[in-house]
């Protein structure tokens, strides 16, 4: 449950460009999170496969080569960013499980460095230029919470956020927060048409689960064009922070590299739950077509 006279905590996201060169990448996010916690950041989300490119343009089973071991390379030189900056991390990578075993998968470590656990990816999507299916195997973790010492937090990542059931269960977990770490962008031949309409929806769907839970949601994003002119993705930004009724307190920009913070307060969440009851007034009794495929056909 979230502790009503836990101390506020102060969140960041780091919004950013990837290279080709991983190293590049890892040692671009360690400066990115030094910075945060510098800015009074207590908790960082690092966006979806920070350390690469977004690779799931393509099936190419050269591209398995990115993937490492959790705990491994990434988590080592994060946990001790993580101490030495005093700040927790959640960060996304492209975990080796097994020989033929992958998945997208969330670490979550402690300002102390210790690795708290891992959340993999539950929801894999396969659409043009998003081959995830290709390469991760769907997650067996649960919807699960971290108690990091500034306070209590849940991540999903990517194609959940469109999933209400999936932050629900997080935020019955009692964390105050659920980060969403992201890699969505704009096909070329569809900006001009859908762009807009796109951005509302994945904006709106997650500031949904912010009101229907009475929870902070923080969703962070890459940006840049990634992959050839006429075949890339236009990674749209516009990571954002929104408080428990929806309202957004950070916003980023569609193209520029940026970090937000904004507070969590514990006593806004429960100020928030008391006048808008949603969970007082859940039928729980009554959700069990809920694990069908359909009802219907």
């Amino acid at each position: 449950m979230v502790l009503v006279n836990a101390p506020k905590f102060r969140i960041g996201l780091v919004q950013m460009t990837c290279s080709p060169d991983p190293a590049e990448n890892l040692e671009k996010a360690v400066s990115k999170v030094k910075e945060a916690a510098a800015q009074g950041a207590q908790v960082v989300c690092l966006q979806e496969l920070f350390r690469s490119q977004y690779f799931c343009r393509e099936e190419d089973a050269r591209l398995f080569d990115l993937a490492e071991s959790i705990p491994g390379p990434s988590t080592e030189v994060l946990s001790r960013v993580a101490r030495e900056s005093n700040v927790a991390i959640v960060a996304s990578l492209f975990e080796k499980r097994a020989e033929g075993l992958y998945h997208n998968t969330a670490a979550i470590i402690d300002s102390d460095g210790a690795l708290l656990g891992i959340y993999r990816k539950m929801h894999i999507p396969d659409d043009p230029l998003y081959f995830e299916k290709f390469y991760f195997t769907p997650g067996d973790t649960g919807f699960r919470n971290f108690d990091t010492k500034p306070g209590r937090v849940a991540t999903l990542v990517c194609w959940d956020q469109w999933y209400p059931e999936g932050a629900r269960i997080a935020a019955m977990g009692g964390a105050s927060v659920l980060f969403y770490p992201t890699a969505i962008g704009w096909h070329p031949a569809e900006k001009a048409e859908f762009g807009e309409a796109q951005y509302d929806a994945w904006r709106t769907i997650q500031r949904s689960h912010a009101i229907a839970n009475g929870v902070y949601v923080a969703a962070v994003n890459r940006v840049g064009f990634e992959g050839p002119p006429d075949h890339g993705l236009e990674f749209w930004g516009g990571s954002f922070i929104a408080d428990p009724f929806g309202r957004v307190i950070a916003q980023a920009s569609h193209d520029k590299e940026e970090i937000l913070l904004a507070d969590v307060d514990p006593k806004v969440i429960d100020e928030t739950r008391r006048n808008w009851p949603f969970l007082r007034d859940r039928r729980i009794d009554a959700y069990g077509p809920i694990t069908n495929r359909m009802l219907v056909g």
